[in-house]
């Protein structure tokens, strides 16, 4: 019977390491679609703002009650996972708390870390769940999260409480058969969580008591490799990409802008057009239509959102009922990627469907009410730039389609002939000056 448990175990473990691998594979793929961008400079900065901003959770603390539960929950989740070590361990060998005799008291200690953290991490969840679905927080109504995404946040905090109430169950079993005598279960300490519910389970029979333990056990570590599998298709993968998109973020100034190397060209042959040359070629394009013509970490700031909507709450266009929502662009991006991906898987490799991110997901209202003040840049806890897309889309509206208000097209022109905003030609531009002094 133990034998056929660890087969069981074995395969269930494998197809689980199978299938997210595979994902995580068409995720990396799929990323890699984007432009070519160097972002490796500055290491000792890039493993700061990687310690601070995934791990610590920096601008989280704007808000120090939700930062605080928050670090909870991602700490504790993340740390009570080193148990699961042990899980796979006894599951694969068939032993049962494997460490418990190399580690001794020292193990006791760790497994009441551990459900300290469970606990911490369940309150935090269940408070989670009721500020999401009970308080009318502005953010969590909008349009953005109608359907499936909603549903997703709710279905994340409902499995993390399930689990760790699993964890808790697991370990009050256990010890209530530890305190019986039971064989097998040697005694590891108390537990500072789950002992406190232990004497109320010793009345029970020792096989009910096993079945609630190995049931808990069971159901602990297959809702694990599930919850493992659901994070690539759950807003929650940025439990895994806050780390590298922390690491990667942009380092240059904030709001400063990517320009095109070779429009700056055109602008500097114009003042100077011997130093033109003469085999100089145009560029291929100019801007973004689809999701190939964007920055890799664009991409990558796609899957890593987390659709808090901090971005959209700080965007004054959003805040006066413009159709504007960065986390809807950076929604959009990750949603026509993944379209994209599946054609890929379909076919071979990507052929044209006839959509594009520009128009099919992005349009154009939305791009124009973005007033490039970078305030969602600022507010994402995860260093992701819907900035950088606006900003690409739009350079390829203007640029490659012509398609731009009148009145920055009068813009525009000016600039290009007067080299200034205003309709004044250069030769005129400090008549103003005179006209001061004579007055």
């Amino acid at each position: 019977m133990q034998i056929a448990q660890q087969i069981i175990f074995a395969a269930c473990l494998g197809f689980a390491v199978w299938f997210f691998s595979k994902k995580a594979k068409e995720i990396r793929r799929n990323i890699l679609l984007g432009m070519d961008e160097d972002l490796t400079d500055n290491k000792p900065q890039r493993w700061k703002n990687m310690l601070l901003l995934a791990f610590g959770q920096k601008k989280m603390f704007k808000n120090p009650f939700v930062a605080v539960l928050h670090l909870f929950i991602y700490l504790g989740f993340i740390i009570i996972n080193i148990e699961v070590l042990e899980i796979v361990l006894d599951g694969l060998l068939g032993t049962h708390r494997l460490f418990l005799s190399p580690l001794g008291g020292f193990y006791t200690f760790l497994i009441n870390c551990f459900e300290v953290l469970a606990l911490t991490v369940l309150i935090g969840c269940v408070i989670f769940l009721a500020r999401r679905n009970a308080l009318k927080i502005k953010r969590f109504l909008s349009k953005d999260l109608n359907g499936w995404p909603r549903s997703d946040a709710n279905y994340i905090l409902i499995t993390e409480i399930v689990l760790m109430s699993l964890f808790l169950l697991m370990n009050a079993a256990d010890r209530a058969l530890q305190l019986n005598g039971s064989a097998h279960y040697h005694d590891a300490g108390n537990f500072i969580i789950s002992g406190l519910l232990a004497p109320s389970f010793q009345g029970m029979s020792e096989n009910s008591l096993i079945l609630m333990e190995r049931s808990a056990w069971w159901l602990h570590i297959l809702g694990i490799l599930a919850f493992l599998n659901y994070l690539p298709w759950s807003k929650h993968l940025h439990i895994l990409l806050a780390f590298p998109n922390a690491w990667y973020a942009r380092l240059t100034n904030t709001g400063e802008m990517n320009n095109m190397t070779s429009v700056q060209n055109e602008v500097k042959y114009m003042m100077q057009p011997e130093l033109a040359p003469t085999d100089a070629t145009p560029p291929s394009k100019f801007g973004a239509k689809d999701v190939m013509d964007l920055s890799w970490k664009s991409l990558l700031d796609a899957y890593s959102c987390t659709e808090c909507g901090r971005c959209s709450a700080a965007c004054p266009a959003n805040s006066t009922g413009k159709l504007l929502s960065p986390r809807a662009i950076m929604m959009k991006t990750r949603d026509r990627l993944e379209e994209v991906g599946k054609n890929i898987n379909a076919n071979g490799s990507f052929i044209d469907d006839g959509k594009k991110l520009l128009n099919d997901y992005i349009t154009v209202e939305e791009l124009r009410a973005c007033t490039t003040c970078n305030a969602c840049v600022e507010e994402c806890p995860v260093s992701i730039n819907p900035l950088s897309i606006i900003l690409e889309l739009r350079r390829s509206l203007i640029m490659e389609d012509s398609n731009a208000p009148g009145e920055w097209n009068a813009m525009f022109s000016n600039v290009e002939n007067n080299f200034a905003p205003w309709k004044f030609s250069p030769d005129e531009r400090d008549k103003w000056a005179e006209e001061m002094q004579n007055n």
